[in-house]
C-alpha cells in the first residue's frame, strides 16, 4: 500500500487526476465496480490504454519430492487465471462497454520465462506463454476495431515482485553481467516504450512481443 500511495502522489503531482482501487483484479464483480466508476470519466473517447501487469502466482515446482511440495491443481489454475486469463476478462469488459475502439491500446507484461525453464518457475512460465497467446488472439479479434494489442517483455528489473522469485540475486547478477548496457532494466525504460507505443504512429504495431531489455535477451543466449 505504501508503494501504491507513492505512485498516486506522483501521478497527482504531475497534474493528472487518478482513481485507485484496492480490489481483487480477477473478480468480475470488482471489475464491474471499477468500470462503473471509470466509464463516465472515459466519455465518448473511451479508454486509451489498458495496461495489464498482474504478478501473483505460485512458485512451487511442478514435481517436488512429494505431493505436498509439488504444484497443486488449484495453484496452477490460480496462476493461469491471475497472470494470463485476467487480461482477456478485462479486455472483454471494456470491449462490451464500447470503451475500446479506434486508437485504443492493450498492453501486457510478459517475461523471458515464457520460453525458458527455471527452478520453481513452471506455473508462471506457463502463464506467461498463455498470456502471449492471448495477446496474439486479441490482436486478431480487435484489429478490425482499430485496437492494437502487444506484450512487453522486460529484462530483469529490480522490483518487489522479482524479490519473490527463487535465486533473484543470481538473476540480477547474471543479467547485469551479460547486458550490453551494463545494467539492469529499469521501470523507466518500460515507461518510455509505453509512451512510444501510445504515439499516433503506433496503431499499426500489434500482435507482438516487444523486448525492452537493452539487449539482455540476445546476450543471454
Amino acid at each position: 500500500m505504501a508503494l501504491a500511495d507513492r505512485a498516486r502522489e506522483a501521478v497527482e503531482e504531475a497534474g493528472v487526476d487518478s482513481l485507485f482501487f484496492n480490489v481483487n483484479a480477477v473478480d468480475r464483480d470488482k471489475m464491474t465496480l471499477v468500470l462503473d466508476q471509470l466509464e463516465p470519466l472515459a466519455g465518448a473517447d473511451g479508454v486509451s490504454l489498458l495496461f495489464h501487469s498482474l504478478a501473483f502466482g505460485s512458485l512451487a515446482p511442478l514435481v517436488g519430492e512429494d505431493a505436498s511440495a509439488s504444484a497443486r491443481d488449484s495453484q496452477m489454475a490460480m496462476t493461469l487465471n491471475v497472470m494470463a486469463s485476467s487480461l482477456v476478462a478485462w479486455t472483454q469488459e471494456l470491449a462490451w462497454r464500447r470503451l475500446l475502439g479506434e486508437g485504443s491500446r492493450v498492453m501486457a507484461m510478459t517475461s523471458a520465462g515464457s520460453t525458458r525453464a527455471a527452478p520453481s518457475y513452471g506455473m508462471v512460465s506457463a502463464a506467461k506463454a498463455a498470456l502471449e497467446a492471448y495477446v496474439r488472439q486479441l490482436a486478431l479479434e480487435l484489429g478490425p476495431r482499430g485496437v492494437a494489442v502487444n506484450a512487453i517483455r522486460a529484462g530483469v528489473t529490480d522490483t518487489p515482485a522479482l524479490a519473490h522469485i527463487p535465486g533473484a540475486a543470481d538473476l540480477k547478477e547474471h543479467a547485469r553481467s551479460v547486458n550490453p548496457g551494463g545494467r539492469l532494466t529499469e521501470p523507466g525504460d518500460i515507461a518510455e516504450l509505453v509512451s512510444l507505443l501510445m504515439q499516433p504512429g503506433g496503431t499499426w504495431l500489434t500482435g507482438n512481443v516487444l523486448g525492452v531489455d537493452g539487449g539482455e535477451d540476445i546476450a543471454a543466449g
